[in-house]
């Protein structure tokens, strides 16, 4: 089922502030997908559509295949399901380093997931500006 990503539904952005470990699937330089358990906050009022945001190790491969993409960013799809509830968010990808966004990712984090993460030099945030929703909450 298509989401509005301009006015989501109140059970839509419910489910994606509760405690779910989600995927994210980039694709590599070679074409073929790299799924991977992440933690993912949504932030509706975000951008045009939403924005996504994931908070990453710099030197990952979710990182790399989002890099490879260039500078237009890469395509990329996050997913959290919970029985027969399911939603997806897809949009485009970078990177982002720059110390404000990366307090604000992990400061979402934390309360999305009911924690803190352990502070990391090398933390960056995956920030997915949506293009598409799906699900069904």
């Amino acid at each position: 089922m298509a989401i509005d990503l301009r006015h989501p539904d109140a059970a839509y952005v419910s489910f994606w502030r509760e405690r779910h470990m989600c995927t994210l699937t980039t694709i590599r330089p070679n074409g073929t997908p790299h799924v991977v358990a992440v933690g993912v906050t949504y932030d509706p009022e975000g951008g045009e559509k939403g924005i996504a945001r994931v908070i990453t190790n710099k030197h990952s491969r979710k990182v790399a295949n989002v890099l490879a993409a260039g500078p237009g960013g890469a395509p990329v799809a996050v997913c959290q399901a919970d029985g027969g509830r399911w939603a997806t968010l897809e949009g485009r990808a970078v990177i982002r380093a720059e110390a404000d966004a990366v307090a604000d990712a992990v400061a979402r984090y934390a309360e999305r997931y009911g924690r803190t993460p352990s502070p990391n030099p090398d933390r960056v945030v995956i920030e997915i500006t949506l293009t598409r929703g799906m699900g069904r909450a």
